[in-house]
């Protein structure tokens, strides 16, 4: 099988879903109005409400929405074979994750910019609303730690990867005073200035990668540095205004990503690579030496991101719809953003398919599983790896989490372009930096809303702490978030931490379906709530039967096995997936109650929306 034949089809579909089922939803659901002020202009601040005009915006949630879910997601779920992947992100971006996302921002929108919490308790009730944070709060933590743990895994004693990434900070700076102070809406002289800034910092990387180089040992970081320093750089970033960093970067990372992948589709094309990966394997059963549950449902939960993911209801809750600038925005932003982000899927499923199965496993594995498995009844042996790391300077194998074997897939297509060949260590870091740039947007996003969410409990104790411009409270709850996945980054791995990523995402995205479909019940509009039923369904099954194998395979016998020292860290998943179980359960529970109750004639909750 060629790729094209994966690809074309994948987009036209996407296209289509675009034209057609977008424009039902904002016509026939939101019925969207440009007449009406969005929370961007009727509670500006200049800190966090801000209207951002539609393609900045577009940028910065594709950013902010598209960390390395999307990319090592499918990465991994290449296990299972290139047919399952790729039919999951077709069907559940635009039937699902598109859904989810728009329905969110929308809601948010007309109702002041609230949190999806705050909406749970307008449209269900308030102690659903409580449960709800705690259970947000749980997931956000989770979803993080899930991305982070392959930064830090990509990283990790890389001088070449760190300098770079690095660099995009003060990049990312530069051009929000440049954007917002000194040149104010000129954003294509922001763009080409980040253009140039991102292809100054891969080349200027390279000369650190050597042995001997004074400057690269400052760069030369270990693990847990990464960690020490990717903590640090959480807190900071979720102090600082938005526009001062997260706004900015995030458009920077959007357009690199943007290109990337449009880059890559056209090397796609033009070398139209063969998907060496069956279309189905023999771990579809479980067993695998990745992900080691079976295909149901552990392939809908290893690709969230792509698909359809809850982290983006806290996005398009949280941040973007503060910023919207005009309700005709939330279309191509919320129901756009998602298409571009499961093109981001496949096109990731694609270079991990079209590596030979010796490389994929010998990266994506530890060298002891590595050396005692089979595949398709034949004992592996890497294929090219031992030229790719003599070419780009740096050990691949063993370095699980999937960035580095897409970092390697994309590589091996960018290298086999015209005029592109020598070049594979220079695509390679750029792959590299492409995707850590996505996840620190990523954390600046996700401990952003984790301090709002924070800082609304920490004002039940004391007033003052519920504003989101209180520095005093904002620094606390700020520093709680980033001590929580800070933890689980530092003593996790990613055969641990990506599965209870997977269950906790998909948990909230059925607490965001739930919400959406109250919302429709609450306004009369019942005859579409198969809109947010039927993702709602096919989610809540799959994410609950896995969560449940998750606890029995994986994490009990793990907090109750031999090696002592990884038993706590057991029996913390363990609890903390049962909490996340348990809390999405009355959550959905007390959704369904109301449901019954608004469509037997009971009361109706009085909200924003309705208030006008």
């Amino acid at each position: 099988m060629h790729a094209l034949y994966v690809l074309l089809p994948a987009l036209c579909i996407l296209a289509i879903a675009y034209r057609y089922y977008s424009a039902f939803l904002a016509t026939k659901i939101f019925m969207l109005d440009d007449a009406r002020k969005t929370p961007a202009h009727t509670k500006y601040d200049g800190a966090n409400y801000y209207p951002t005009t539609r393609w900045v915006m577009f940028g910065h949630h594709f950013a902010a929405i598209t960390g390395a879910g999307p990319l090592v997601g499918p990465m991994l779920a290449a296990q299972f074979g290139y047919a399952p992947g790729f039919i999951w992100l077709v069907a559940g971006v635009c039937l699902a994750g598109a859904v989810h996302d728009s329905i969110v921002m929308w809601a948010s929108v007309r109702r002041g910019g609230r949190s999806l919490p705050d909406i749970v308790k307008q449209e269900i009730s308030p102690f659903t609303g409580f449960i709800a944070s705690i259970a947000i709060l749980f997931i956000l933590v989770i979803a993080i730690a899930g991305l982070g743990i392959t930064f830090v895994n990509a990283l990790a004693d890389s001088a070449w990867g760190v300098f770079t990434i690095a660099m995009t900070i003060p990049l990312g700076m530069f051009m929000g005073m440049w954007m917002y102070v000194w040149r104010k809406g000129k954003i294509q002289e922001a763009t080409i200035i980040g253009v140039i800034g991102l292809l100054l910092a891969v080349a200027g990387g390279e000369p650190l990668n050597h042995p001997d180089s004074w400057l690269g040992s400052f760069f030369h970081l270990s693990r847990t540095e990464i960690v020490i320093a990717l903590c640090i750089y959480g807190f900071a970033a979720s102090m600082l205004p938005v526009w001062i960093l997260l706004s900015p970067r995030g458009y920077l990372s959007s357009f690199t990503k943007i290109g990337t992948i449009v880059l890559l589709a056209i090397g796609v094309i033009i070398v139209n690579p063969v998907l060496q990966m069956p279309a189905l394997t023999e771990f579809v059963n479980g067993g695998g030496p990745i992900i080691p549950g079976p295909l149901f449902p552990f392939c809908f939960i290893t690709i969230a991101c792509g698909a359809i993911s809850g982290f983006h209801a806290l996005i398009s809750s949280g941040t973007t719809s503060k910023m919207i600038d005009k309700e005709s925005d939330i279309r191509p932003v919320g129901y756009g953003a998602m298409l571009v982000e499961g093109v981001v899927g496949i096109m990731a499923l694609i270079a991990a398919s079209s590596m030979a199965p010796g490389d994929y496993f010998a990266i994506n594995t530890t060298p002891e599983v590595y050396a005692s498995m089979t595949f398709q009844g034949q004992t592996l042996q890497p294929v090219h790896l031992a030229e790719i790391e003599a070419a780009v300077g740096e050990v691949v194998t063993g370095r699980t989490g999937g960035a580095v074997s897409l970092a390697v897939g994309m590589a091996q297509i960018f290298a086999q372009l015209p005029g592109m060949s020598g070049l594979l260590a220079y695509w390679y870091h750029f792959a590299i930096m492409f995707e850590a740039l996505f996840i620190l947007t990523t954390i600046d996003s996700g401990t952003r809303v984790g301090r709002f969410l924070l800082q609304e409990f920490m004002g039940r104790a004391y007033k003052p702490f519920a504003q989101p411009n209180n520095l005093f409270g904002g620094a606390i709850a700020t520093g709680l978030m980033v001590a929580g996945w800070g933890y689980f980054i530092y003593t996790g791995q990613i055969s641990t931490i990506w599965p209870m990523f997977g269950v906790a995402n998909q948990l909230l995205g059925m607490v965001a379906l739930a919400v959406g479909t109250s919302i429709l019940i609450n306004m009369g509009n019942r005859k579409y709530i198969w809109v947010t039923l039927m993702p709602l369904a096919f989610l809540g099954t799959n994410t609950l039967y896995g969560g449940f194998l998750n606890i029995r395979d994986n994490f009990y016998p793990l907090a109750t096995g031999a090696n002592l020292a990884r038993n706590t860290e057991g029996w913390i998943l363990t609890i903390c997936t049962s909490i996340m179980i348990v809390l999405a359960l009355l959550i959905l529970g007390t959704a369904i109650q109301k449901w019954a109750s608004v469509l037997s004639g009971g009361p109706v909750p009085e909200t924003a929306e309705q208030k006008g």
